[in-house]
């Protein structure tokens, strides 16, 4: 349980302070030799993820050094070398397809091996919820970026009004949906789904701040529960209000709130924050 998932399967914005956006504008990275290079490679994340990651990524001009983990056969390694990144993949398991690009094995619930200060930005595709130790990983990111690097990281959005449906009903998210098999663990197992509040604080609580939140697409369905949007709305608020102490907590409270019924965070398939790093 210690690998990710994306080495067992063959992988392996919304809110800013000004602006709410769904999607950022690909970077229009999948030409030439990468769009054929591309091709044998299986990209196993949802639909518009790498894309909506890498115009994340290209909104930081000084950020050239970029940690790839897990990365799986290489697919987001393959986009970002098309456009010039100096990339580093690691992954538990050596399942890299892209020639002429470092690889490291490594497990991501233990240290990783790099030096302090080393990148400029961490992208972490779909792999925290297949974590036993998110913490200890989050902090590692934080030790191997420079001052001022981000952290990126997707995953299952069971924020969503539709996972929170499918949860109130089932018990269940809707990225899992079933019970795991107990009986057998594996790496791909969803064993820590995190809501975005959980997301916060894990970034906030260790020395990163969210500048950017996205989602890689709203499909068709999750439309049909917008109707429960202004209700989740008033009772969050209502909740917020019974318990918050001082003012400090109704303002952090308060851009909790407005980021939790976001677009990409309310509808969005997965999930996608973009993180500063705050050292000096």
């Amino acid at each position: 349980m210690g690998e990710t998932a994306r080495a067992a399967r063959g992988r392996s914005p919304g809110f800013t302070a000004r602006r709410v956006s769904l999607q950022p504008r690909p970077a229009g990275l999948l030409e030439g030799r990468v769009a054929n290079e591309q091709a044998t490679i299986h990209e196993a994340t949802t639909k518009n993820t790498h894309a909506t990651v890498a115009a994340l990524l290209s909104a930081e001009p000084s950020c050239r050094r970029v940690l790839d983990i897990p990365c799986g056969e290489g697919a987001f390694v393959s986009r970002l070398r098309a456009t010039g990144y100096e990339v580093q993949a690691v992954d538990v398991q050596p399942l890299l397809k892209v020639a002429g690009v470092p690889f490291t094995r490594a497990d991501m619930n233990a240290p990783l091996p790099f030096a302090d200060d080393g990148f400029d930005a961490v992208a972490c595709i779909d792999g925290i919820e297949h974590l036993e130790r998110p913490f200890d990983f989050v902090r590692e990111c934080r030790r191997i970026l420079r001052p001022g690097g981000v952290l990126l990281l997707s995953t299952p959005n069971i924020s969503a009004l539709r996972s929170r449906w499918r949860w109130l009903l089932t018990g269940f998210h809707n990225k899992g949906k079933t019970p795991l098999d107990e009986t057998a663990p594996n790496p791909w197992h969803h064993i820590g789904l995190v809501s975005f509040p959980e997301i916060r604080y894990l970034l906030h609580s260790n020395g990163f701040r969210i500048t950017a939140i996205a989602a890689n697409r709203v499909k068709a369905v999750s439309w049909l529960y917008t109707p429960l949007w202004p209700l989740a709305w008033l009772v969050t608020g209502l909740v917020f209000r019974r318990w918050e102490k001082d003012q400090a907590m109704r303002l952090r409270s308060a851009e909790v709130r407005r980021q939790l019924y976001s677009l990409p965070v309310a509808l969005g398939e997965t999930l996608i924050v973009k993180a500063a790093c705050e050292k000096s």
